[in-house]
């Protein structure tokens, strides 16, 4: 079972903006190709970091709001934060390795 949670605009603030844990957000949606790739190797960096790092799915076509306020034009789109502040921002399909490097794990 995925430990990966899908929220909402409404739970954004609670789930990312307040954690006291780094968050990777994945704004994506079920038609999207890359998205669909990139969702094994977000499975599989939240099962080696477990409670190291945080990573929630924001569905872009159900929270188009959201995304408009983070000017997330094209997906999978991910934005790091930490520390409630936006760090990194990734677009695209990107490999474990390269994700881990660009968050800092």
């Amino acid at each position: 079972m995925s430990k990966i949670k899908e929220i909402s605009a409404d739970e954004f603030q609670k789930e990312v903006l307040e954690s006291e844990i780094p968050v990777l957000v994945d704004f994506w949606a079920p038609w999207c190709a890359p998205c669909r790739m990139q969702a094994p190797v977000l499975e599989k960096i939240q099962q080696e970091l477990g409670d190291k790092l945080k990573i929630v799915k924001v569905n872009t076509d159900l929270n188009p709001e959201l995304a408009a306020h983070f000017q997330v034009m094209s997906i999978p789109n991910l934005l790091f934060f930490k520390g409630g502040k936006l760090e990194a921002q990734m677009v695209g399909y990107h490999s474990e390795k390269e994700l881990k490097a660009k968050i800092g794990f």
